[in-house]
This record gives C-alpha cells, structure tokens and sequence, in this order.
C-alpha cells in the first residue's frame, strides 16, 4: 500500500506536474486514434490473415517510445516505455528499427524544410544543418529503442511465466531506465484454452493493480465463419473501469459479430475495447488497403487506412456509415 502511495504522491512536484503524471491517456496513430485509451484499457486488435495486425502494433510502439520533443525537433511521440510478447513468433526487430528510424525522418526533414525554407542563399549552413539532423537520427533510434522491451514466447507455459515475472521485469527495468512500463502488448495467434485464458486473465489483472499500464493485444480470427453459436455479452472490466471510455449501457449489449468467437468468456468480459480489421476485396491494390470497425464500443461507421512499408495512414475521405 505504501509503495502504491509513493506512485501517487511524489516530493517536489507541483499539481500541474503530477496531474500529468496520473492522468495518462495514450493517442495512438490510426486505426486506434478514435479514442485516448488510458491505463487499465485492454484493446483487442481482431482480424484475419494478413489484416496488418502486427504492423498497426508496430506503429503504435513507434508513437509511443519516440519523444515529444528532442533536441528542437518535434517528433509528436509519448515518452513511454513499451514491452512487447511475441507469441506469433514472426517479429522483425529490423523491420521496426527501419519503420522507426523512417519516422525520425520524416520529423526531422519538416524540421529542415521550416528552418531553411525552398530559396536557402546559405550553402554551407545548408549543409551544416542537413549532416547535424542526419547524425541524430542514429542516436534518437537507439534511445528509442532502449524503450522498446522485446519478449519471445514459443508456448502458453511460457507466456504464463512472463506474465508472472512481468512486475519484478518492470519494477527492474524502472529501476536500471528511471521509467516504467506504460505500454503492453501482446501479438498471439491461435486458439487459447479454457484454463489458460482464465490464469492469463487473473495475472493480468493483478499485474493491473500495481501498474498503469495500456494493453494492446491481437487476435487472428476467420472472417468466412460469419454465423455464431452464441452472442458475446462484454462486462466491465474491474479494473479502472472508471477509464474504460466504454459507457456501461453500451457494454452490456448483446453484440452480433462477424466471425466465430473462441476466446472464452473470462478474456471476452476482461476487454474493454474492440476494433476488427478487414482487408480489401481489391487484391491489386498497393500499398493494399483496410478499413477498421469498433465493435467495443460499437461505432456505426467503418474507416479505410492503408498500411504501406513505413507507416499506417487513414484515408478520411473513404469513411461510410452503417445502417
């Protein structure tokens, strides 16, 4: 209870200080931008395969470990911690360092261009500025990514046993980093089990109550098995249900979903957020094209993006309602 304390009230600090301490909500790139999640929030990422599930991941930890600002740059980022559990196995550490460093860039050149404008007179400044950018973008990466822990579970054992080693790793790492985690993420693929999925729920949970942490999961479902044997009644969660952005008239809905649901009730109950992801019917489009669906809280429109090799952009003029 005393260590809880400690995380509340801290010397020195002003209100407007440990306000923005407390009070932390994550704005993610697209799909998920249509709500500031907060900690506690469990958001499932459904889909099929391929339905950019990694990659909307991937663009989320990339918002979240960059900084806001750094050395007079703007780079729009969260200055969090996130520790990613790759149960699909398939993860490309390179992959993200590039799609990382690319979003360096990108910060970085509109930084130029404003600074030195299309008619720079100045050569040599010119040149100056442009190698002084460049050689920051190998520093910020790698500061970044000493923010992005990675763990690789080969099985549901050991999955079980990071997530019962997750506090002492966190409560490590914010000792050796001065920052803990505020970001989880798990990418899985699979059916789970009855038993498995109540002791993972149950050490989440628990995990829950001593961190402010996000959680952001996926799940690979097949969209061609439309009609269900049940409907999904959604709960709210027990854990900072008052930060769950999901309204309890909304929650307790019976919800008609468009693929068979495997997931046992205790994981189904414990999500607070649903958003299902399609591909395009359009094969021969590049960069290939989805559009996003909230199913909780259910939304009545449905939003295209597209997910190219260096980032994930939404297309606002593609929205459409549903009836």
């Amino acid at each position: 209870m005393e260590s809880r304390a400690r995380e509340w009230i801290k010397a020195d600090e002003s209100a407007k200080e440990m306000l923005s301490r407390v009070l932390i909500h994550f704005v993610l790139p697209p799909p998920l931008h249509t709500f500031p999640f907060r900690p506690g929030n469990v958001v499932e990422v459904v889909g099929p395969t391929p339905s950019a599930k990694t990659h909307i991941l991937m663009q989320a930890a990339i918002r979240c470990i960059l900084p806001k600002e750094w050395n007079g740059v703007c780079y729009g980022g969260l200055d969090h911690v996130v520790m990613f559990i790759d149960l699909d196995c398939r993860f490309d550490i390179l992959h993200f360092s590039r799609l990382l460093e690319h979003q360096i860039r990108i910060a970085q050149g509109l930084k130029f261009n404003e600074e030195m404008g299309k008619n720079e007179a100045d050569s040599a400044k010119y040149i100056l500025k442009k190698d002084s950018l460049g050689g920051n973008v190998k520093s910020l990466t790698s500061m970044c990514l000493r923010r992005f822990f990675y763990v690789r579970c080969y099985n549901s054992l050991q999955f079980l046993a990071t997530l019962k080693t997750m506090h002492m790793q966190i409560q490590e790492r914010k000792e050796n980093h001065g920052i803990g985690v505020h970001v989880l993420m798990i990418d899985r693929k699979g059916l789970s089990l009855q038993a498995v999925s109540e002791i993972v729920v149950e050490e989440i949970r628990k995990l829950l109550k001593l961190h402010r942490v996000l959680i952001l999961t996926t799940k690979t479902v097949n969209l061609q098995d439309r009609f269900l044997t049940h409907e999904i009644k959604s709960a709210p969660s027990k854990v900072f249900s008052e930060d769950t952005s999901c309204s309890r008239a909304t929650r307790s809905k019976p919800q008609n979903i468009p693929y068979r649901e495997y997931m046992p009730f205790v994981w189904q109950n414990f999500v607070t957020h649903r958003v299902l992801i399609r591909p395009s019917d359009d094969e021969i489009q590049n960069p290939p094209i989805f559009s996003s669906e909230w199913l909780l809280p259910l939304l009545n429109t449905i939003e295209r993006f597209t997910a190219g090799d260096h980032g994930t952009l939404t297309v606002p003029s593609r929205c459409i309602g549903k009836n």
